[in-house]
């Protein structure tokens, strides 16, 4: 065999390698990874991470054969800026399928303008969408510490989003724990273990219709 013919069949067989296996790779990974993209509610603050609702998630899917990997991207303290900065960087990392964005209390805890939390949701639900991931959003509220039009206003934000970028919603992700005994913690704002089975029961619906690809904004409000 000459040098060339060996060159040739060489760079053949090089070129194949460089469409075939990364391709590959980043479609078996994009098939089956769910980001959360939290802050301090879903990095199960003030608990063992193990009995976080996102821990609880993983097992379920596990139990019911869903061959989903759950990444936790959720940090204590973010706000909807601090993770629209961090997603890009996420996807590429990751590159989910399937984006679940629990973001805004802390927006809203500090008086951030409405306006800004639902630019920079909305920003994320795109960039998210451009990539092909689809995407469930977890609706916050606060209490009325700001007044009730204030109060009003950032309720008002998570079903604006969802509607205009047709993407689930469950409008208000502490409705089952906010007011049950022992399902706070003493700062009155972080769910104790106790509740965390109740947040994946509530989220769940609407998590099964995302994994379907049926994650429109009307069909899995809770």
């Amino acid at each position: 065999m000459t040098t060339a013919i060996f060159r040739q069949m060489a760079a053949q067989f090089s070129l194949v390698l460089l469409l075939f296996i990364p391709i590959g790779a980043a479609q078996a990974s994009k098939a089956d990874t769910l980001l959360v993209l939290g802050d301090s509610i879903s990095a199960a603050y003030g608990i063992n991470e193990e009995q976080g609702w996102v821990q609880l998630l993983q097992e379920r899917l596990q139990e019911k054969g869903k061959k989903v990997r759950v990444i936790n991207a959720s940090i204590s303290g973010e706000t909807t800026s601090g993770g629209l900065t961090r997603l890009p960087r996420l996807m590429q990392e990751h590159n989910p399928r399937w984006l679940i964005v629990e973001l805004g209390g802390n927006d809203g805890l500090r008086g951030y303008p409405p306006q800004s939390l639902q630019r920079n949701l909305m920003e994320m639900v795109k960039l998210a969408k451009n990539s092909g991931v689809e995407v469930l959003l977890l609706g916050m509220r606060i209490p009325p510490n700001y007044g009730r039009a204030y109060t009003n206003a950032f309720a008002a934000v998570y079903p604006k989003v969802a509607k205009s970028e047709q993407v689930g919603l469950v409008p208000f992700f502490l409705e089952t724990v906010a007011l049950e005994d022992g399902a706070m913690q003493s700062d009155g704002i972080h769910p104790t273990a106790k509740a965390q089975p109740a947040l994946l029961e509530h989220v769940w619906p609407c998590v099964e219709f995302l994994l379907a690809d049926k994650s429109d904004g009307e069909s899995c409000t809770p």
